[in-house]
């Protein structure tokens, strides 16, 4: 059950909310992911009542949050293949095509993940955060945050955001679509060492139109990662592999 409590209540001033929630919301992507160069490997698991659970595995090169190349690496028939984001600007390379394919960020990349979950995680630079309320979960007192997209090129129209307020971990997002439909919910969970801080290394998606569709994402060997900016570009790509 969520014990809500009024803003007024909390000791948060109307006058600082929109500030409040800028920083709740950048301290929290820090949480998830570093500002600096850095790459990780997420393994998925896709599963659907009835049928077959579907694995993938995939490499992150990221820096800033900006640029991002997300590599295949499971399975076997798809290695090689591999997105660039530059800003909101995302291509797919895959091996004997060879002209790069234009993406949306909200198109659906396996399971309940969209291309934009991987390849572009920067919740305080695609969406205007208002908070709304404070709640408690589980005994841990949680900003709730409404995240509007600054614009129709990110991957959700509008976000609802559970972050707490003791440590800027999140805890919970919802995803809208423009028409303000509940599309998924994603859980942060297994919070444990990575990449230097405490970060949670297990993401729940769950669909919310239909029931007993999940991805599980789990990530691990995050490593700092000098990455020039030479590396984010369309001709670079076909060099990937010798990016160690």
């Amino acid at each position: 059950m969520l014990a809500v409590a009024a803003l007024c209540g909390s000791g948060i001033s109307h006058a600082d909310d929109a500030d409040l929630a800028r920083s709740v919301v950048s301290k929290a992507d820090e949480v998830r992911f570093p500002r600096d160069g850095f790459q990780v490997v997420i393994d998925i698991n896709s599963s659907s009542p009835g049928e077959q659970a579907e694995e993938r595995k995939y490499r992150i090169l990221s820096k800033g949050n900006e640029n991002t190349i997300v590599q295949t690496l499971e399975p076997a028939s798809d290695k090689g293949q591999a997105m660039l984001m530059r800003g909101r600007d995302l291509w797919v390379f895959m091996p004997n095509v060879s002209q790069p394919v234009r993406l949306s960020l909200a198109q659906r990349l396996t399971g309940q993940v969209a291309n934009g979950d991987l390849a572009r995680a920067n919740f305080s630079g695609d969406y205007e955060p208002k908070l709304l309320r404070t709640d408690t979960v589980d005994g841990e007192k949680m900003y709730v945050l409404e995240l509007t997209a600054v614009d129709r090129g990110v991957t959700y129209a509008k976000v609802l955001y559970w972050v707490r307020q003791s440590n800027n971990w999140p805890h919970r997002a919802e995803f809208y679509s423009l028409s303000d439909r509940l599309l998924k919910v994603c859980r942060y969970e297994k919070f444990q060492s990575l990449g230097g801080r405490v970060r949670p290394t297990q993401l729940i998606m769950e669909d919310a139109l239909k029931k007993g569709d999940v991805s599980v994402l789990r990530y691990s060997q995050m490593t700092p990662k000098d990455l020039p900016d030479r590396v984010f570009t369309k001709q670079y790509m076909d060099k990937l592999n010798r990016v160690d």
